[in-house]
């Protein structure tokens, strides 16, 4: 039987460094495990496989024998065990590893089981908010704690639950897997060891009912486009009195009118008249904090210069100070002019000595020794 190479395996170059080995590891993995294909045998053939490759590729010396001398390596009594010595042990290391964000390490699957889901929710916001920072208030739709039984998923207030049947009161079971032993939390009690034996009517013994509610949020100065907010334990809330989730705001910003943004520089393209351009002058904008700024234009300002002004811009997120504003030039062509602008424009235009323009001077110059002219 022709044995796959271990780097297609987990589908990463011959060059690719420890990281590189690790995350592709841990996301075969997830992929292939056989809890996710209900026991299909061909998945747990293919995790066998990909747990024995990163055991090789993980490992300098294993490594760097397959590289030179491929599967013969480990032939002949110098296989390479997936699992290493540690037996069960170390299957319980690499589960740990890749499903340990699924898992209560402090208290293991029967503390954190029940724990309510995280929730998203997307916000948008004007500049003048993100600049100031704002006080929201949102509508969260989620499981919650239930009113009628307070959490406790049953009716009464003697003693209504009894230790799980499945799991013995553990709050995780072990079920054999081709040759290894897998570790879960129990379906019948979901992690807590226990089952209800007088559910409540409202939540049927979950202990949590969909509600909608109203919270108040505070959003800091400085946000930009993604910006995440977390606000802990305002998720999703456990079952009968678990940990409750966490509630992220992910911060979507409304299009300006006249700055657009890059960080914390506000950037406004500025049209001008070409008088203005030629003889200079000044301009002013409406300022994010709503006060004015004022710019000055110097005489021959080129179409497309910037002109900055420090500290005008958008605050610093968790910080101190502003950004700046960039005004960007435009040179405006006229395209309707009376007939004395069209004459005045004529006289000028006959005093002309080329040297009021010298980039395109040089550019024609240049044009003509090209052709030869």
């Amino acid at each position: 039987m022709v044995e796959q190479d271990y780097y297609e395996l987990l589908g990463v170059p011959r060059g690719a460094d420890d990281a590189a080995i690790k995350a592709a590891y841990r996301r075969m993995a997830k992929e292939h495990h056989p809890d996710r294909k209900n026991g299909c045998k061909e998945s747990e053939a293919h995790f066998k496989a990909i747990n024995q490759a990163y055991d090789v590729l993980k490992d300098p010396q294993k490594r760097a024998a397959y590289d030179r001398f491929g599967h013969a390596a480990f032939q002949n009594g110098g296989g390479a065990d997936p699992f290493g010595e540690a037996g069960f042990n170390g299957f319980s290391d690499i589960f740990s590893t890749i499903f340990g964000e699924f898992m209560d390490q402090r208290g293991g699957a029967r503390q954190n089981a029940a724990r309510g889901a995280d929730l998203r929710y997307d916000i948008e916001l004007t500049l003048e908010e993100a600049f100031t920072g704002v006080e929201k208030t949102v509508t969260i739709e989620a499981l919650a704690t239930c009113d009628t039984c307070d959490g406790r998923g049953c009716t009464g207030i003697d003693r209504c639950t009894s230790h799980c049947q499945t799991c013995g009161g553990m709050g995780k079971i072990r079920t054999q897997q081709g040759f290894f032993m897998v570790e879960r939390g129990c379906p019948n009690c979901r992690g807590s060891g226990e089952v209800i034996t007088n559910p409540c009517s409202n939540c049927h013994g979950e202990g949590r009912a969909l509600t909608q509610r109203k919270l108040s949020v505070k959003i800091p100065a400085g946000v930009d486009e993604g910006t995440r907010i977390r606000v802990a334990a305002e998720g999703e809330a456990g079952v009968r009195g678990a940990g409750s989730g966490d509630l992220y705001l992910f911060v979507h910003m409304k299009r300006h009118p006249i700055y657009a943004r890059e960080g914390t520089t506000l950037i406004a393209e500025c049209p001008v008249t070409f008088t203005t351009a030629a003889l200079g002058g000044s301009i002013t904008l409406p300022g994010i904090d709503g006060n004015s700024v004022e710019l000055k234009i110097p005489a021959g300002i080129q179409s497309g210069e910037q002109l900055r002004h420090r500290g005008s811009g958008m605050s610093v997120l968790n910080g101190r100070g502003r950004g700046d504003l960039v005004a960007r030039i435009l040179v405006e062509t006229p395209t309707k002019m009376s007939a004395k602008q069209k004459k005045l424009l004529e006289e000028f235009k006959e005093t002309e000595t080329g040297e009021e323009c010298p980039a395109a001077k040089s550019f024609f110059a240049r044009a003509r020794d090209y052709f030869g002219g």
